[in-house]
């Protein structure tokens, strides 16, 4: 496995549970020791570097606890201490939306609420790098995308995000890149829309006319894979601008074509197709 990760970016690790993802940044945080191989995080060797890294560098861990009767303000304002240059504990508290509940047990916390505030440690210590794994697991869907917002701030703030997730929805809405792993591999890296063209080029054009068409006006034309059909909906499979393509095509023989639907791939089919998930696999 061989990566780099830019100053400035959100750059997802992804994969398939047990591909390896958390074994990863374990590595690079300094939290387990590789069987072999060359790790530099901030120019820092994580193996003999731990506590020159630990000051530059945030974690949210995939499971983490604290004392059940640990106030959020007081949390913080203790992780805060551990650090030279720490963040103004209160100003996180505020960011993550946790000052409402500053005074209140982490025991009596929903399980957002302690998503958001293992997230707010990660961040005190003002770092250089957060790595944050599995981000929004158990939060629901307006929650997932306020967090969302939360950390494109950090990032404009200067912070270099490593973001290990499942969720193929937040790693195209998050990501600058990424790479996915399979089975402790990099199967394929770049840019969401870049693994999504590489893994999944066709694109798929639904539509119906008045009277049924005749599929060989279309299946000639650059770019068509494909012509499907079926009494009055005809669906066109296919590369590049595959709209245009069929539109002009139509538009040029006088058909109108009702209820077009583009149906473009998503990282979930590239995920697919570049892991092989979708072929059996357990």
């Amino acid at each position: 496995m061989s990566f780099e990760v830019g100053k400035g970016e959100i750059f997802g690790i992804l994969g398939p549970n047990g591909a390896g993802k958390t074994t990863t940044v374990e590595c690079l945080e300094g939290l387990r020791r590789p069987d072999g191989g060359e790790l530099r995080v901030l120019g820092l060797d994580p193996r003999t570097d731990g506590a020159a890294l630990r000051e530059r560098v945030g974690v949210q861990l995939q499971e983490s606890h604290l004392p059940e009767r640990m106030r959020v303000g007081e949390a913080l304002e203790l992780f805060a201490s551990f650090y030279r240059s720490p963040a103004p504990w209160r100003r996180v508290m505020d960011d993550w939306g946790l000052t409402g509940i500053g005074d209140s047990a982490f025991g009596a916390l929903s399980g957002g609420q302690k998503q958001r505030l293992f997230i707010a440690l990660a961040l005190v210590g003002a770092p250089e790098v957060a790595v944050l794994d599995e981000l929004t697991t158990g939060l629901d869907p307006q929650s997932r995308r306020t967090t969302w917002e939360l950390v494109e701030q950090v990032r404009d703030r200067g912070v270099t995000v490593v973001l290990v997730t499942h969720f193929m929805e937040e790693a195209e809405r998050l990501c600058d890149r990424l790479v996915l792993i399979d089975s402790g591999r990099v199967v394929a890296g770049g840019t969401p829309a870049e693994l999504v063209a590489r893994a999944v080029p066709h694109h798929v054009i639904a539509f119906h006319t008045a009277e049924p068409l005749d599929r060989a006006l279309l299946a000639g034309a650059p770019g068509v894979v494909r012509v499907e059909a079926d009494g009055l909906r005809t669906v066109v499979t296919g590369t590049g601008n595959l709209l245009h393509t069929v539109m002009s095509v139509l538009i040029g023989h006088g058909i109108v074509a009702e209820d077009v639907r583009l149906e473009r791939a998503g990282l979930d089919e590239a995920f697919l197709a570049l892991t092989g998930a979708g072929r059996g696999r357990a």
